[in-house]
């Protein structure tokens, strides 16, 4: 059953990716990208009220329009994707350990992603919440993530976010440190990975990241902390204990199922115990299965099936 929802039009800013995953013996084409990811298991949890629009650049050929049709067909818009005359969608490959935990390497200097915004704002027109992400901050060029952060601040939509650090798209730590330290302190809802936040900040332990964030002003959303479970911003919630995976397949997209499952419950009312644990059950569930997306007929009851 899916959630409950008013209507509404969450747009999720970012850049999705052809993936290679290359196998001994096969090699698999598909699309994915952290927003997108999101955006896919948010689109899931919502009624047909609410609609999910995916923000993006594509170019003209073959393999953007196909990933554009894989985006409508996993219930996500495409409206408010533009086209690049010249550019071409990047590209990454993935290799998966024994352990589940997987490894990059990206083809994306010149994506028609790194566009994004070159004409103004006008795609997050009506949009009642904005979701974006570290990286689609580190895409941009610094002169065009400052006018996404003050245009983001007075846009009268919710902002939520999530820093999801990737050093290697970044000038250097500074900036991207600047960078997200502004995105924590104009959002709305806070979707950290602990990690991510120790990395990028120093911090010691999940106190220090939780006392950080908090200092911003930051009071709704979810510190994700992996197998432990997640954590409440809010300290006056209590950190609800909750049963780890039983079977690591593949730690692609973890993050971002948490985070979609989460909005989703969050924007349907759910109360913040349950979204924390419906959103955990989603991630523990994806992780049980190789890739970022997770076919309807093997995600959660809470949401999958028909849109209503």
């Amino acid at each position: 059953m899916t959630a409950t929802n008013t209507s509404r039009t969450i747009a999720c800013v970012g850049e999705a990716m052809v993936e290679l995953n290359i196998t001994n013996t096969a090699q698999q084409i598909a699309f994915a990208g952290d927003v997108l990811n999101t955006a896919i298991y948010l689109s899931r949890g919502l009624d047909a009220a609410s609609k999910v629009e995916f923000v993006s650049v594509l170019g003209q050929d073959p393999l953007s329009a196909e990933m554009e049709r894989f985006i409508r067909r996993e219930g996500v818009g495409t409206t408010r994707i533009r086209h690049h005359d010249t550019r071409l969608p990047g590209i990454y490959s993935i290799a998966v350990d024994a352990e589940g935990e997987r490894s990059f390497s990206y083809w994306r200097d010149q994506s028609a992603a790194r566009s994004l915004f070159e004409d103004g704002f006008g795609q997050l027109d009506g949009a009642d919440l904005i979701y974006l992400s570290g990286i689609t901050l580190a895409i941009l060029p610094q002169e065009r993530r400052l006018a996404l952060l003050d245009h983001l601040q007075h846009h009268p939509a919710r902002i939520a976010f999530d820093s999801n650090y990737r050093p290697k798209l970044w000038e250097d730590q500074a900036t991207a440190r600047r960078m997200t330290e502004s995105a924590w302190r104009i959002c709305d809802i806070a979707l950290p990975s602990v990690d991510d936040e120790m990395l990028l900040f120093g911090d010691q332990d999940d106190e220090a990241v939780l006392m950080r964030l908090r200092s911003y002003g930051l009071r709704n959303g979810a510190l994700k902390r992996g197998a432990r479970g997640p954590r409440p911003i809010d300290p006056n919630l209590p950190s609800p204990i909750l049963p780890q995976a039983t079977k690591v397949v593949d730690t692609t997209a973890a993050g971002d199922s948490f985070n979609g499952a989460w909005m989703a419950s969050t924007l349907g009312n759910c109360d913040p115990a349950t979204a924390l644990k419906l959103a955990h059950e989603q991630a523990t569930r994806v992780i049980a299965h190789k890739g970022a997306i997770v076919p309807l007929s093997k995600g959660s009851a809470a949401f999958e099936g028909e849109r209503n």
